[in-house]
C-alpha cells in the first residue's frame, strides 16, 4: 500500500516536472520568434569610402574630414578641445589596436548581430565583442563597477528596437588614434531600429559632462551584405597606423 502511494506522489511529481519544463520551453520558443531577424554581415551604408585611419581622405590634406565622434565642429567644452587637439597631435605617432566603443558602431568594419532573449552580442571582424544583457538586470552598483573598453551594456526591445545603455567605458581615445576623446564618465544611449529588411538605424546620444558641453547625437546605418557568409577572425602581426607618403597604410607583417 505505502509504496504504491510513493509510486503515485513520484509519478505526479515527475508530470509537474515535465509539465514546468514543456511551459518553460515554450515560452523561450515564443520569445525567440518574437525578435527582430538581424542575422548576415552588415557593414556601413556608406561603404569603404573611410579610410583605414576613420577618415574618407588622408589628414592634413584639403578635404579630409573626420569621422562624426570627432568633429572638431562638435559640442566639445573646453577639455573636449583641449583632449582633441591632443588626439590630432599624436595620432601619426599611435599604433591602432582595433575600433573600440564607441567607434565601432560608427566605422567600416562588418558587424555581427547574434539575438538571444537574454542578450544581444555585436561582434565585428577584429575580434571585438559588445555584451548587450536584455534580462532585466541593471548596471553593476557603483562599488563593483568594472571600467572596460566597451564599457557595461544592459538593453531592452521595443517591439523591434533594441536600446542599449552603456556606462564605464575606459578612455576610447586610447584605443584607436582617431576615437573620440571622451571621458569615462561618458554616457551612451542607443537605439537599433531596422527600417527595411536589409536596412538597421542606429542614434547614439552621448552625455559626457568632462568633455561635452552638450549631448552628442551620431546616426549611421547599416546594411546586410550579400557578399559575406562569415566572419573571419585571424591573429595578425601587421600594423595598420603606418604612414607612408602622408596617407596611413598596412604595414606588411614583420619578417
Amino acid at each position: 500500500m505505502y509504496p504504491c502511494k510513493n509510486a503515485k506522489l513520484l509519478l505526479l511529481s515527475a508530470l509537474v516536472v515535465w509539465q514546468v519544463s514543456v511551459h518553460a520551453a515554450e515560452e523561450r520558443v515564443e520569445a525567440f520568434a518574437s525578435l527582430p531577424d538581424w542575422r548576415g554581415i552588415w557593414i556601413a551604408e556608406s561603404g569603404f569610402d573611410t579610410g583605414i585611419s576613420g577618415f574618407p581622405d588622408t589628414i592634413g590634406q584639403p578635404g579630409a574630414k573626420p569621422r562624426q565622434m570627432v568633429d572638431p565642429a562638435g559640442p566639445w567644452n573646453a577639455e573636449g578641445q583641449r583632449r582633441l587637439a591632443g588626439m590630432y597631435a599624436g595620432m601619426a605617432s599611435r599604433k591602432a589596436a582595433g575600433w573600440g566603443f564607441p567607434l565601432m558602431m560608427d566605422s567600416p568594419a562588418p558587424l555581427q548581430f547574434l539575438i538571444t532573449p537574454e542578450e544581444t552580442i555585436i561582434i565585428n571582424i577584429y575580434q571585438e565583442a559588445r555584451h548587450v544583457y536584455t534580462d532585466d538586470r541593471d548596471h553593476p552598483p557603483e562599488e563593483d563597477r568594472w571600467i572596460t573598453t566597451w564599457g557595461d551594456s544592459v538593453g531592452h526591445w521595443e517591439d523591434d528596437t533594441l536600446v542599449i545603455d552603456t556606462v564605464w567605458v575606459r578612455d576610447p581615445s586610447r584605443y584607436f588614434q582617431a576615437s573620440p576623446p571622451f571621458s569615462e564618465e561618458a554616457h551612451y544611449a542607443e537605439r537599433l531600429h531596422m527600417t527595411a529588411p536589409d536596412r538597421i538605424e542606429l542614434e547614439m546620444t552621448i552625455v559626457d559632462p568632462v568633455t561635452l558641453s552638450a549631448p552628442m547625437v551620431v546616426k549611421s546605418a547599416f546594411v546586410r551584405t550579400p557578399n559575406l557568409d562569415r566572419l573571419v577572425h585571424d591573429a595578425f602581426e601587421n600594423d595598420r597606423s603606418e604612414l607612408e607618403g602622408g596617407t596611413f597604410t598596412i604595414a606588411p607583417p614583420k619578417q
